[in-house]
């Protein structure tokens, strides 16, 4: 049975019409009215996207691909708006829906007392159904759509409290990277149709073999390979949305959007786009070798260099987005090592685990009224520990311990690098092993510090401060809150335990189809030379057998030590940490300062911009467009007025000795012309 076109309809625009009606009848509907509309919409998109799933995987239904309508005709230019639904396409909707489904529920309890209340739900809506047009789209054209309304919604999410200048501050730097990865997008989309001559998915994958043997001369005398230039231009995208260095440095900052959207951003939305969309064009970038070692090599440098910078953070929602940024380094890895499948398959777990993890982190932050730091936390669990528990379900499916989702995904990504004979790999694994280690120091920092240990906070009564309190900490000083911390609301705990029951158990009962069975079938296209998964499938023992061995292997040894020493400094000798920081104060000084690549950027683009900008002001708008162009041309009309003027003296014989004159040499310019 084929799907229903009007089911797929349905999934995308449920949750804009949950968008129109906060946003535009917000106050009409009040605050229940907006949730409500919003949150019935995702539910109505995430059981049909089950269900489509459902038919795809086990009904037997065929993928879709039809062309809804003709969006323009332009010569032999054909662009529309349709959708291609398999099974990739399935799979991600369902987490997108579902992860979003979940941060609705929970932002009803986050922002209760928010005065933007209906224009976030209105916000977050319209991120979800910019997300399914995304993944839902059969065209490069449609895709790019998606592609801007996920940034710009991000860049209004980030920016949500916009009386906050550190919030605009982020939101303009989201926007600004975002455009930098965009333009390469762009052009990567032209030379598709420079060289395919389409914007259909299909048609332009069924053509992409001809590619082999075509050259683009960017430079005089330089030829350069079509694949290569395409999937590089492409994957330029990626590296913006997905947050790959060195486009990067906006990611932590979207810390400054309230904890829903973050969740949202980081686990079913905005970054895993650039993951799905190399996926996605695995038939294009199968035919360039050096383009995939280009991927792999970024990928694994932010999986290392990243999640290093996680081990100095004190803000609880910071070390999380560091983690995100070092696992997208490790989906990037797969991606470049042909490992498309391990690469979605990662997306989808650390979607479960991450968003619980920063559902988790807002959960903390509620009862600490707004506090963030955890150097003022500590003792936590006896008071939220519904919290606590799926915390460390989140934080040890992160760390990839066995049986867990995440050991399912970043085991086999790990696997799947070493058995990888593409230039660079050896780098990659390393990278890989070491960020391993690097996972579980910050990891388990994280947990020791907020929820055990000594209390490191104090109550102290201050009238008129609510927990809500969105500016800056209220007027108490950082460790002192206005009541003694509890357990958040069912609204915020009910979607915390819901997502730890996938981040625990659907690595498990998932991992043989979509690794090593051939779940995704023709929606990833790999080279078999390139079919690492292929191989390693040759050795699966199933997923008990996957995860005992995973108990004797050196990631989770490393995860292990890792444990002890973290186990050892904030539980027995928490003293040993500010020694270890004056020790190795030079490295943690560069960990601390990310590497100065912030500065750098600031420096370089934005100062300098600024400097270039005045430079040519100076030079050219006010020297040549106002100094000659406009005030010039002005001053010299006025100066001719002046002297025109002084011919306007007001006596008449003055005007009949001017017309006397005039006639005069009139008459003998006549009788020059004559002789």
């Amino acid at each position: 049975m084929e799907l229903s076109t009007s089911i797929l309809l349905t999934i995308a625009l449920a949750p804009l019409a949950g968008c129109l009606l906060a946003g535009f009848l917000g106050r009409q509907i009040g605050r229940a009215g907006a949730h409500s509309a919003t949150i019935l919409g995702l539910v109505i998109s995430c059981a049909l996207s089950f269900y489509v799933l459902y038919q795809i995987a086990f009904a037997g239904a065929p993928a879709y691909n039809h062309d809804l309508y003709t969006w323009f005709e332009i010569g032999r230019l054909h662009a529309s708006v349709g959708f291609m639904v398999d099974r990739l396409t399935a799979m991600m909707m369902v987490v997108v829906t579902f992860v979003s489904l979940l941060v609705h529920v929970y932002t009803i309890g986050y922002m209760a007392d928010d005065p933007g209340y209906q224009r976030f739900f209105s916000y977050i809506s319209l991120f979800t159904f910019s997300m399914l047009m995304l993944v839902m789209a059969n065209n490069f054209l449609q895709l790019f759509f998606g592609w801007e309304a996920v940034g710009l919604v991000s860049y209004l999410l980030i920016g949500f409290w916009f009386k906050r200048p550190t919030a605009i501050f982020a939101n303009l730097k989201a926007f600004l990277v975002n455009r930098v990865g965009d333009f390469g997008f762009l052009l990567g989309i032209a030379a598709v149709l420079y060289f395919l001559g389409t914007l259909d998915y299909a048609t332009a994958f069924a053509a992409a073999p001809t590619l082999a043997g075509k050259t683009l001369a960017i430079t005089q005398g330089t030829h350069w390979d079509a694949a290569t230039v395409i999937c590089i231009l492409l994957f330029i995208g990626a590296m913006g949305k997905s947050a790959q260095v060195p486009l990067h440095v906006w990611l932590p900052d979207s810390m400054e959007g309230p904890t829903p959207i973050s969740a949202l951003i980081h686990a079913a939305t905005m970054v895993t786009a650039g993951i799905f969309m190399v996926a996605r064009m695995s038939p294009i970038f199968e035919l360039s070798q050096g383009a995939l070692s280009f991927v792999m090599v970024i990928g694994a440098t932010g999986a290392l260099f990243t999640g290093l910078i996680g081990i100095v953070q004190n803000d609880i929602k910071r070390v999380v987005a560091y983690s995100t940024l070092s696992q997208l380094g490790y989906m990037t890895v797969a991606l470049g090592v042909s490992a498309y499948a391990g690469a979605v398959f990662h997306l989808m777990t650390h979607a479960f685990f991450k968003a619980l993890l920063f559902l988790g982190a807002g959960s903390v932050i509620i009862a600490m009224h707004h506090e963030q730091d955890m150097r003022y936390m500590g003792g936590l669990r006896k008071y939220m520990p519904v919290t606590w528990i799926t915390m460390w379900i989140g934080s040890l499916a992160l760390v990839a311990v066995p049986f867990t989702s995440g050991f399912y995904s970043k085991d086999a990504i790990i696997e799947a690098v070493g058995e990888s004979h593409r230039w660079g790999s050896g780098y990659a694994y390393f990278c890989v092993m070491a960020g391993a280690f690097v996972t579980a120091l910050y990891t388990f920092r994280q947990m020791y510090l907020t929820f055990h240990g000594k209390e490191r906070f104090t109550v102290v009564e201050h009238h008129g401060h609510g927990h809500h309190d969105h500016d800056d900490h209220g007027h108490h000083k950082p460790g002192e809150l206005a009541h003694a911390p509890h357990e958040s609301p069912w609204v915020v705990t009910l979607p915390l335990v819901l997502l730890a029951i996938p981040s625990l158990l659907v690595g498990f009962f998932t991992v043989g189809s979509m690794l090593f069975g051939g779940w995704f079938g023709t929606a990833i296209h790999v080279d078999e030379a390139n079919n690492v998964l292929g191989e390693m499938g040759a050795h699966f023992e199933g997923a008990v057998g996957m995860a005992l061995h995973g108990f004797w292997s050196v990631p989770f040894g490393l995860v292990l030590l890792a444990f002890a020493i973290q186990t050892y400094i904030y539980l027995f000798n928490p003293a040993l940490a500010g020694r270890i920081k004056s020790a190795l104060k030079p490295l943690w000084t560069v960990l601390d300062r990310k590497y100065w690549v912030d500065d750098v950027y600031f420096a370089l683009f934005a100062r300098g911009g600024v400097k270039l900008g005045r430079l040519f002001w100076k030079a050219g708008d006010a020297a040549v467009v106002d100094g000659v162009l406009v005030n010039g041309s002005a001053r010299l009309v006025d100066r001719v007025a002046a002297g025109v003027r002084r011919l306007q003296s007001g006596y008449l014989y003055h005007y009949a000795f001017a017309m006397i004159v005039g006639l005069i040499l009139l008459l003998g310019g006549y009788w020059l012309i004559g002789q």
